[in-house]
């Protein structure tokens, strides 16, 4: 199995390199100039633009800037802001919520989302199965602002049911209920992966062979036909959850969630670029890592699986 993690490891490093390149190259390409957007109106003198383009490497071209980069980063430093604060001092407080949220949305997709998949599965073509297609169909079809007011609206401000904004409450109160507003798409989506795949699996020779030996079917379902159907599932949490961790900008700014969201819409804004590519550095880092760690969990799923 370590041959195998050496391998993948070294088979994320051009994949690391080549995303966070794209990535340097689509913040600094943005039209407008960073030194001078921190003066505002007023003018800088010509003195002033050339030293702060020299000490953030502006002047050098793309290729020596991005080399210049992860230089820094193999040192453990995300660079400064154009304002002279250090990128990982402005992420740190804002990593802790946006990965609290994450969290929050991504255990509702694995607890709910599998519970109504398994529950519409084993019920397949009856009236728990259509409930589970049509609701989780409605989620899809509704937009995630839209859905985000309407919870904040009904659940929050009429029923008083969770707290409607910030995260003074802390973890969970706080992040519940953006945290079902976020993981309401890929809830719905691994309810519906869940169905079809143990749908499918109950229809397979191994399950009638089961049965014939009498085992039951709590113990047909559970040890054997749930492992092989949650393979695409798990496949499909390890990757959402980079997802959320990226995706939560309109999330946060609806429910005021001081995360990574909201801090990199406000730096393209402001068109601080290092801090724009140090949360997308490690945004890509982690998702690297899940997806190293999902398919290792497929060998507990399925022993047939060998990492050769």
């Amino acid at each position: 199995m370590w041959r195998y993690v050496a391998r993948r490891v070294l088979q994320a490093i051009p994949v690391f390199l080549g995303t966070t390149f794209l990535i340097y190259a689509m913040v600094f390409a943005l039209p407008g100039d960073p030194i001078q957007a921190l003066a505002g109106e007023k003018p800088l003198a010509p003195s002033v633009v050339h030293a702060l383009r020299e000490r953030y490497n502006l002047n050098d071209p793309l290729l020596v800037q991005y080399v210049k980069y992860l230089g820094g980063l193999f040192r453990g430093d995300l660079g400064e802001t154009f304002d002279g604060q250090n990128v990982a001092d402005v992420l740190s407080g804002r990593w802790t919520v946006t990965a609290q949220l994450a969290l929050t949305a991504w255990l509702f997709e694995l607890v709910i989302g599998i519970a109504l998949g398994v529950w519409a599965g084993l019920r397949r073509g009856r009236l728990a199965d259509t409930l589970v297609l049509g609701g989780t169909t409605l989620v899809i079809a509704v937009p995630v602002f839209v859905l985000g007011y309407t919870a904040q609206l009904v659940l929050g401000l009429n029923l008083g049911l969770f707290p409607t904004a910030g995260a003074d409450d802390g973890w969970p109160m706080s992040y519940l209920l953006p945290g079902l507003v976020l993981g309401s798409l890929g809830l719905s989506y691994v309810a519906r992966l869940t169905r079809t795949s143990l749908a499918e699996n109950l229809r397979a020779d191994y399950v009638r062979t089961a049965h014939a030996k009498g085992l039951t079917k709590a113990r047909v379902v559970g040890r054997h036909t749930l492992r092989n159907s949650l393979i695409p599932v798990v496949t499909y949490l390890g990757v959402d959850f980079g997802s959320l961790m990226g995706g939560a900008i309109v999330t946060e700014g609806i429910f005021n969630l001081p995360g990574i969201g909201q801090q990199v819409f406000e730096s393209i804004q402001l068109k601080e670029g290092p801090v724009v590519v140090g949360a997308v550095t490690l945004l890509v880092l982690i998702f690297l890592a899940v997806n190293l760690l999902v398919d290792l969990l497929y060998g507990l799923l399925d022993p047939r699986i060998r990492y050769d």
